[in-house]
């Protein structure tokens, strides 16, 4: 089949489904997917010997940072380039560039040349994740896709298991440089068959890339992402700092949009937002981002000081919540596949995710592990209900040239959501814990011992038990407001979710004809 064929129109009749070529091409696809996600968590175990064997420690938190920025700018970026230039191309750069940042950042001779090239490793990674679901999302109908995004939740809580338990092993064994160095055959693997077997139909488009959009863009995500990170924790809410990253975000934005309205092939074309659908899935997503990625590290916390689980325990712990996850997801896929209606499976994830937001608030020093354990499974559920289903509807009602701005602009909104959450949740939970172990802890009993230190287990066990007691119920206490913002931010999804257009998954992998998008913007 070459490069222009399965142009137009449903399928004729009398045919089977999708090629046998599916399946690697499928494969291929979540296994990049899979690295990018993977990249995220398996640097948390070899951090501390990266340090160690090149020095950096004031900066040692960058090595995070700079690739969560890189593949947040670069993010939009790629939707919009597989727009114009054709998503299998585009593809396969993003995954060369990952794998040219990997290799660099394995060889890296110094903490400031691994900064560097992490950046090239997060602009590979910004391509991954969306140029998969915009490949999805043009080589199936949106009711075939179904079926395929439920795999979506296998890659994300294998990459959230495996990461840490992966990096430490790679690190002892043969060195941090092969937590890189192992990125190098399976991302091969992914583009040796992305590459042999993806075709996708060619719509040749003049492409006038939007440089000035991009820019203020970029200026705008950068600073949000340094706004997200610092305030309440670096830096206080109102210092000069944080207001100066509050003026060029607000500056940036408008100016974007400004020039957004005049650019010939805009960035995130501004029209979408006309459709409600797309509105409303992303701004759900940025809820969902929020809530189900924003309040994870808090569960961690909570497992860690206030039931004593260790690290290894604590992961232990969280794997029904990620098991949940993906059946959940999963399910939720097959059923959309074969119904081809969505419209209240978002609306349900807000609604179980209120629920076990509510739960997890009442959370105390007494409360065991295994109750600890069923209402993360909840929450996990809650988390899988809308992973796949709010791109899903975002693009059946697109046209397919947007198909790839679709897909990073519901993309981009999650990651911002869970930008956003991190800091908030920080914010909340930080603020309430200097006034509860000034309540519960006597004044000198933690003898200098710093705040911050606090969810170190070993300098809890130095505490006499009354002290570690208190330290405990302290924590406890101060993720309960976090649990309360939550529930407040999940009903507001539910509201807006509740509004989500039934527009009946289309099946056929083509622009929807007239009839059907004007009843979509009446129904």
């Amino acid at each position: 089949m070459n490069d222009t064929e399965n142009e137009s129109g449903p399928p004729p009749a009398g045919t089977s489904g999708p090629p046998p070529r599916t399946g690697l091409i499928m494969f291929g696809c979540l296994t990049a997917v899979f690295l990018a996600l993977l990249d995220a968590q398996i640097m948390a175990t070899a951090l501390p010997r990266v340090v160690g064997d090149l020095g950096g420690l004031n900066v040692f938190a960058w090595v995070a940072t700079a690739y969560i920025i890189a593949s947040s700018v670069t993010t939009p970026l790629y939707g919009k380039l597989g727009d114009l230039f054709g998503r299998k191309g585009v593809f396969l750069v993003a995954i060369g560039i990952f794998l040219v940042g990997s290799a660099a950042c394995g060889w890296a001779q110094s903490i400031e040349q691994l900064l560097a090239f992490r950046v090239v490793q997060g602009i590979g990674a910004g391509g991954l994740f969306v140029s998969v679901l915009s490949v999805i999302g043009e080589l199936f109908s949106p009711r075939e896709g179904a079926r395929y995004y439920g795999y979506f939740s296998i890659a994300f809580a294998g990459a959230a298991l495996a990461g840490p338990p992966i990096g430490g092993v790679l690190t002892d064994a043969l060195g941090w440089r092969w937590v890189f160095y192992i990125n190098l055959p399976v991302g091969a693997l992914a583009f040796a068959l992305v590459a042999a077997f993806l075709r996708l139909p060619v719509r040749p488009r003049r492409p006038q890339i939007d440089y000035t959009g991009f820019l203020l863009l970029s200026a705008a995500i950068v600073a949000l992402t340094l706004l997200t990170s610092w305030a309440g924790v670096r830096y206080a809410w109102a210092s000069t700092t944080i207001l100066g990253l509050a003026v060029v975000i607000v500056v940036a934005v408008a100016l974007f949009v400004l020039v957004e309205k005049r650019a010939a092939e805009p960035v995130i074309p501004l029209h979408l937002f006309r459709d409600s659908t797309f509105s409303i899935s992303a701004v759900v997503s940025v809820v969902a981002g929020f809530v189900f990625v924003g309040s994870v590290n808090f569960l961690a916390l909570f497992l860690q000081v206030v039931t004593g689980a260790s690290a290894t325990m604590s992961g232990v712990i969280l794997l029904p919540m990620m098991l949940g996850l993906v059946a959940s997801s999963m399910i939720s896929a097959r059923i959309i596949h074969r119904t081809g209606n969505y419209k209240w499976y978002p609306a349900a994830s807000m609604a179980i995710g209120i629920v076990s937001a509510l739960l997890l608030a009442t959370m105390d020093a007494d409360t065991s592990r295994v109750m600890a354990t069923g209402y993360m499974l909840l929450l996990g559920i809650a988390a899988g209900l809308n992973m796949s289903v709010l791109t899903m509807a975002a693009q059946n009602t697109a046209p397919r040239d947007d198909i790839g701005a679709v897909s990073a602009t519901v993309s981009f909104s999650r990651m911002l959501g869970a930008s956003l959450g991190i800091s908030v949740f920080a914010a909340i939970f930080y603020n309430r814990l200097t006034d509860e172990l000034a309540q519960r802890v006597p004044a000198g009993a933690l003898g200098g011992t710093d705040n911050n230190s606090l969810s170190d287990a070993d300098v809890l066990k130095k505490l006499g038990a009354p002290v570690r007691r208190a330290v405990e119920q302290a924590y406890a206490a101060s993720l309960t407001p976090v649990f309360v913002t939550a529930a407040a931010v999940l009903a507001l999804g539910l509201l807006l979710s509740v509004l989500l257009k039934n527009i009946p998954l289309r099946t056929w992998n083509n622009e929807a004809p007239a009839e059907q998008k004007e009843g979509a913007d009446h129904h």
